[in-house]
C-alpha cells in the first residue's frame, strides 16, 4: 500500500474537522451550555435588552423652555463719601439685614467737620438771641437781624450735611438678602469722584426664572384647544428642571407674561416665581421651565430614552414575536414630563427597548427582559396603565 502523500494528509485532516463541526452544530439554535435564551450570530448567547410596554391613559402635554434665574431684588452697596476703608463688617456670601453696617470708612475728619458746624449753629443762635431785645430800640437794624437769621439757616444746613456725611462713613445694607464678595479691601480709597461699588446684595427667596415661548406655538395650542383636540389644564403650576436633569422639588407659578411679541425673535417673554428657602437656586443659573399646555385622553406614552430620530422621522426599537429587533416608525403629539406621547405607529402591546439599544441592531436576535416597575424618570399618572392591560 502506498504511503500517504502530504496532500492526502491535508485532505484527511480537513475531512475530520468538518465531521467534528457537523456534530457540534446539530442543535442549531442553542447557545453554549448554561446559556439562557436563543443563540445569536456565531452560536453566542443573545444579548439582553430591557423592554417595557407603552402606558395608556390621560396625560398632560408639557413643554420645557430654556431660561435663566434672576434675583427678585438686587442692590449695589456704594460708598457715599470719600475716605479710606477701615473695616469690612460682614462675611462674604452670608445673609445680611437691611440697615446692617457693612463697611466702616475713616470718620475722623467728618467728626471734626460736624463738631465745627454744630458750634457755628450755637454761635448764631446766641447772636440772634442778643439781637432780639435790641431790635425795638433800633440798637440793631432790621437788616442786621435778617442777615443773622440767614446766617443761622446756612450754618444749620452745613451742620445737617456734616452729620449726614458722618453717618455715611458707616455703609449700610439697603435691602435684606445674600451679599456677594467684597469688591474693595481695607485701606482702599473710595468715593473719590463717584460712589465706589463695594459689594452687591441679592434677594433670592423667592427667585425669578425668565424664559420665552414661541408665539407660533401659542397659536397652535389655541387652535388645538378650540378644535377639541386638547383639554385646558391648570397652567399656573410650573416645574423647574435643573442642569443635571433633576426636577426642583418646589413648584413655581407664572408671575408675568409680556403683552407684545418680540419682533426679532417672534417670542413672548415670560417670568415664573419659585420659592428658594434653602438658597439652592442661584442667579444666572441655566434652567428649563416645564409647564402644562393641555391634556390628552387615551394616549400612549413611552420614555424619552426609547425614542430615536432619523431622517425619516422618529422611531422606536421593538422586539417582535421571534425575539428579533424591529424598527417601528412613530408619530408623537408632544411631551409629558420625560415621556413622549405617541399618536400613531403603536398598538399598545409592543415590547419597546429602553436599555441596551447599542446591542439591538435591526434584525438581530435579542433576549427581552421586562422591567418590573416604572423606570426611573418615567412619571406615570395615577390613571395610566400598561396599554394591553387597559384593552383587556
Amino acid at each position: 500500500m502506498a504511503r500517504p502523500t502530504f496532500l492526502n494528509k491535508r485532505i484527511l485532516l480537513i475531512s475530520l474537522l468538518g465531521l467534528t463541526l457537523a456534530g457540534c452544530g446539530g442543535e442549531g439554535q442553542q447557545g453554549p451550555a448554561g446559556s439562557k435564551g436563543p443563540a445569536g450570530p456565531g452560536g453566542a448567547a443573545a444579548p439582553e435588552v430591557m423592554v417595557i410596554q407603552p402606558l395608556q391613559g390621560s396625560a398632560a402635554i408639557t413643554q420645557d423652555l430654556p431660561g435663566r434665574l434672576q434675583a427678585v431684588r438686587t442692590a449695589q452697596v456704594r460708598a457715599r463719601v470719600e475716605g479710606i476703608v477701615e473695616k469690612r463688617l460682614f462675611t462674604e456670601g452670608s445673609d445680611v439685614k437691611q440697615g446692617q453696617t457693612l463697611f466702616q470708612i475713616d470718620d475722623r475728619s467728618y467728626k471734626a467737620t460736624a463738631t465745627s458746624a454744630m458750634v457755628d449753629v450755637e454761635v448764631m443762635k446766641a447772636a440772634l438771641k442778643r439781637y432780639e431785645p435790641l431790635l425795638p430800640s433800633k440798637a440793631v437794624s432790621q437788616q442786621e437781624y435778617d442777615q443773622a437769621q440767614v446766617k443761622l439757616m446756612q450754618t444749620q444746613a452745613a451742620y445737617t450735611k456734616a452729620r449726614i456725611d458722618l453717618e455715611n462713613t458707616q455703609v449700610p445694607a439697603s435691602i435684606s438678602g445674600r451679599i456677594g464678595r467684597a469688591l474693595v479691601t481695607e485701606g482702599a480709597l473710595v468715593g473719590r469722584g463717584e460712589p465706589t461699588h463695594l459689594a452687591t446684595i441679592e434677594q433670592v427667596d423667592p427667585i425669578y426664572a425668565n424664559f420665552t415661548q414661541s408665539n407660533a406655538e401659542l397659536l397652535r395650542l389655541r387652535k388645538a384647544m378650540q378644535a377639541g383636540k386638547l383639554q385646558q389644564t391648570d397652567q399656573a403650576q410650573l416645574e423647574l428642571v435643573l442642569e443635571d436633569g433633576s426636577v426642583y422639588p418646589l413648584p413655581g407659578k407664572l408671575a408675568f407674561s409680556d403683552l407684545a411679541v418680540e419682533t426679532e425673535t417672534g417670542a413672548v417673554n415670560l417670568r415664573a416665581l419659585f420659592p428658594n428657602p434653602k438658597h439652592e437656586l442661584l442667579p444666572g443659573q441655566y434652567v428649563r421651565v416645564r409647564f402644562k399646555q393641555g391634556q390628552l385622553d387615551n394616549v400612549l406614552r413611552v420614555p424619552q430614552a426609547a425614542v430615536m430620530a432619523s431622517e425619516q422621522g422618529q422611531l422606536v426599537m421593538v422586539v417582535n414575536a421571534e425575539n428579533k429587533v424591529e424598527p417601528r416608525p412613530i408619530e408623537t403629539a408632544g411631551m409629558s414630563g420625560p415621556d413622549w406621547l405617541v399618536s400613531a405607529g403603536l398598538q399598545g402591546n409592543e415590547k419597546i427597548i429602553i436599555k441596551g439599544l447599542h446591542r439591538a441592531r435591526p434584525g438581530s436576535v435579542v433576549q427581552p427582559v421586562s422591567q418590573d416597575a416604572t423606570p426611573a424618570g418615567v412619571a406615570a399618572d395615577s390613571d395610566s396603565t400598561p396599554a394591553n392591560s387597559a384593552k383587556k
